[in-house]
């Protein structure tokens, strides 16, 4: 975690921590790479979800830009994904989308795509800290005759449209609920949904700017379980504030993680010969389950860190077709330069309408270990303490309690002053018992 930047690009409460003068410089740097990166004027393209302050943040964004030398395409709400596939299919230099994902109305953030639609290395993240915080390279602003236009492309969403629905066949005949968490897919969804003659009914579609993620979308899914259990529905999904990620409920109202999706995809991408060299890639919070189920299918599982960054990174490095994270991050190469929500839904009920089966039978692909986390606040010397042999030692102790069939994870949370202790287990109430304990002897031998 950088000193602005954090795992998904910078992000704080607007107004205070991320406020316009930070909009503003860091934007001015991010230009100026473009610029050194590109001849002639550059071309960016910016989006942002529903946010009430994302109109602020936009306009600093845009100013940013523009000030030394860069032209601006404004995109209007579209999600996350839509900005990676457009820099592209534009032939942009660079995007931005403005977002805080699945954080409440009143944090926002800032994540910036190259021009290939992948977001920053790590390396470029780190130059634009040293231009904004140390002066590193001197931000020159354009001559008055050559500063940059700003102008709107509410058009270019169709483009994206057109793009996802594209990747999957006639969808009618399965009656899905979907909740857009009122935010970025609000529209894109219902254009989406209708192009591949998908039976939808929409929920959380009224964004007012307060309300994304307010009880609804993928953090939220008891009422649309309950939604579609009352009214008959075959599947529901839920998307996050800017769509790039997706998790659903089966037809009885329980939930389809990212793990049991992926599982789902995987199978299915197998049978297809799609499935390159049969690798997956989960993240180390993935459950043990699905790496059972790659175990038992021949599929070779390259854990990465959390992030869904980590995993576009292996995917890339091994040209693997299927990645993801538990939290509903899916990332198909093949279509997308990062997670899209809206892909993973198509996907997923596609793999039902192709299958003749029920959601509930795909997701029991692969068997769910109880899991469980608790957090203890942590300073940065207590992280660093982790490494101990003393503390691993213990970790390794506990772990043989488990007798093979369970494993405990502790790791420090790249964004917060935490440290996160999860347990797997098949026994549920000795897991419970065995998180709380652990917690306790971890903050007196890291004291």
């Amino acid at each position: 975690m950088g000193r602005i930047f954090g795992t998904d690009g910078v992000r704080g409460i607007a107004n205070e921590k991320l406020d316009v003068e930070l909009a503003l410089a860091i934007s001015r740097a991010a230009g100026i790479i473009i610029k050194n990166e590109h001849e002639g004027t550059p071309r960016v393209i910016v989006g942002r979800d529903t946010r009430l302050s994302g109109t602020m943040l936009e306009a600093a964004v845009a100013a940013g830009l523009s000030s030394v030398g860069c032209n601006v395409e404004l995109l209007g709400v579209v999600p996350t994904p839509a900005v990676a596939y457009l820099v592209t299919k534009l032939g942009a230099d660079g995007g931005v989308m403005i977002t805080a994902s699945h954080n409440p109305f009143q944090y926002n953030g800032i994540k910036y795509f190259g021009s290939t639609g992948f977001k920053l290395t790590d390396e470029q993240e780190e130059r634009i800290e040293g231009i904004v915080l140390d002066g590193k390279e001197p931000i020159e602003l354009a001559e008055t005759g050559k500063i940059g236009r700003i102008s709107h492309n509410t058009e270019a969403a169709e483009l994206y449209v057109e793009h996802i629905a594209s990747t999957v066949g006639d969808l009618s005949g399965i009656r899905i609920a979907v909740d857009c968490a009122n935010g970025a897919s609000f529209e894109t969804a219902r254009k989406i949904f209708a192009k591949v003659n998908a039976e939808a009914t929409f929920l959380s579609c009224e964004p007012d700017g307060r309300n994304v993620n307010r009880d609804c979308g993928s953090l939220h899914l008891d009422a649309l379980g309950k939604y579609v259990k009352e009214n008959g529905f075959d599947i529901g999904v839920a998307f996050d504030g800017d769509a790039d990620r997706c998790l659903a409920v089966d037809e009885n109202g329980e939930i389809i993680d990212g793990d049991m999706m992926m599982a789902i995809l995987a199978k299915r991408f197998m049978a297809e010969g799609r499935l390159y060299k049969n690798i997956l890639i989960p993240t180390i919070m993935s459950n043990m389950g699905l790496f059972k189920f790659a175990e038992e299918n021949g599929i070779s599982c390259y854990p990465t860190k959390v992030g869904d960054r980590y995993v576009l990174e292996s995917l890339l490095k091994l040209n693997a077709s299927l990645g993801g994270e538990q939290s509903g991050h899916i990332i198909i190469p093949e279509y997308m330069t990062t997670g899209d929500g809206e892909l993973s839904a198509l996907m997923i009920i596609e793999s039902m309408k192709l299958s003749g089966k029920k959601a509930s039978e795909l997701k029991k692909v692969m068997r769910v270990y109880p899991q469980v986390m608790v957090n203890i606040e942590a300073t940065a010397e207590m992280k660093a303490k982790l490494e101990d042999p003393e503390v691993k030692s213990y970790i390794d102790i506990e772990t043989r309690r488990l007798e093979g069939d369970g494993r405990i994870l502790v790791r420090p949370s790249g964004t917060e002053p935490l440290i996160r202790i999860m347990i797997e287990g098949s026994d549920e109430k000795f897991i419970n018992d065995l998180v709380n304990e652990c917690a306790e002897t971890l903050k007196n031998l890291l004291n």
